[in-house]
């Protein structure tokens, strides 16, 4: 080519790197897919599946209700199924929904410190802050499948078992099947408030520690250990105020009329924890040296 060629010949576009940047979305698509292909997810998911079952399969066995710690669902369990999946609720927020949820926060970020993948990641043209924006909601995603998967298992175990029926409230009131259904729906949803907390915490102690089981372990025994700080003496009234005692907020959907104050106090309480885990993650894995591998 000539030098006069050359002259006229149109620039090459160079696009820079921020127009290659795929968006947060994407990165989230594919931490899914990752999170697909990982045991844990399914042990999670297994946990989901098989507590309602077992727990359905002791109450035929037993053949009776039971009237345990006076819970008013446990007397006319088998007037409904639908009183089923309320009372895996009660019996599953305080350990075994946290740990299904600790199981991938704890480990959604401390894997790749193990794998010595997030050199690679990051060496691509994708932004720190997408990659731990998409991590944590990951894990609140699959929190909140684990959540439902729960739920789903147990409504179909408990209508299977019992019929689908009309159900008592906590006010002693009786609901329609259908109104009962939506109120299980719900009560589930407003269960995910202190789960994702959970889950922000978990995310956060993995970024921290780059330890999968300190994170899974560290964010469970948070919320455990802080239900202990009531019974010390002189910090009774910390009680409302703990994540623990958020599990319980959902009940005031099953009140008639509905109970909003627990709900409501429950949304800022949480804000409280998760807010500042989920800023800490964030800032930790910006200044996150993965030049070692």
């Amino acid at each position: 080519m000539s030098a006069a060629q050359a002259s006229t010949a149109p620039p090459i576009a160079v696009r820079s790197p921020r127009a290659r940047r795929p968006s947060t979305f994407t990165v989230l698509r594919l931490e899914l897919r990752k999170l697909r292909s990982q045991k844990r997810t399914y042990l999670g998911l297994g946990i989901a599946v098989l507590l309602p079952l077992i727990f359905v399969l002791a109450q035929l066995l037993r053949g009776h209700p039971s009237h345990a710690g006076g819970f008013i669902f446990f007397a006319h369990i088998t007037e409904s199924g639908l009183a089923t999946p309320v009372l895996i609720l009660f019996w599953a927020s305080p350990f075994f929904l946290p740990l299904i949820a600790s199981l991938v926060a704890g480990d959604v970020v401390a894997n790749e410190d193990g794998n010595g993948t997030l050199k690679t990641i990051l060496t691509r043209s994708v932004d720190r802050s997408q990659v731990i924006a998409a991590k944590a909601m990951t894990a609140v995603l699959y929190a909140a499948a684990g959540a439902f998967t729960m739920a789903a298992v147990a409504t179909l175990a408990g209508v299977a078992s019992w019929g689908f029926h009309p159900v008592i409230t906590f006010s002693g009131t009786i609901v329609s099947a259908p109104k009962g259904l939506l109120l299980v729906v719900a009560a589930y949803a407003v269960y995910l408030i202190p789960l994702a907390t959970v889950a922000s915490i978990g995310v956060m102690l993995s970024t921290l520690t780059r330890n999968s089981a300190a994170a899974v372990v560290g964010a469970l025994a948070f919320t455990l250990l802080l239900a202990l700080v009531k019974l010390i003496p002189g910090l009774e009234g910390a009680g409302p105020y703990l994540l623990f005692t958020q599990f319980q907020a959902w009940q005031g959907l099953l009140a008639s009329p509905t109970d909003w104050a627990p709900i409501l106090h429950s949304l800022w309480v949480c804000a409280l924890y998760a807010g500042p885990a989920l800023i800490a993650a964030y800032l930790i894995f910006l200044r996150r040296d993965v030049a070692g591998g």
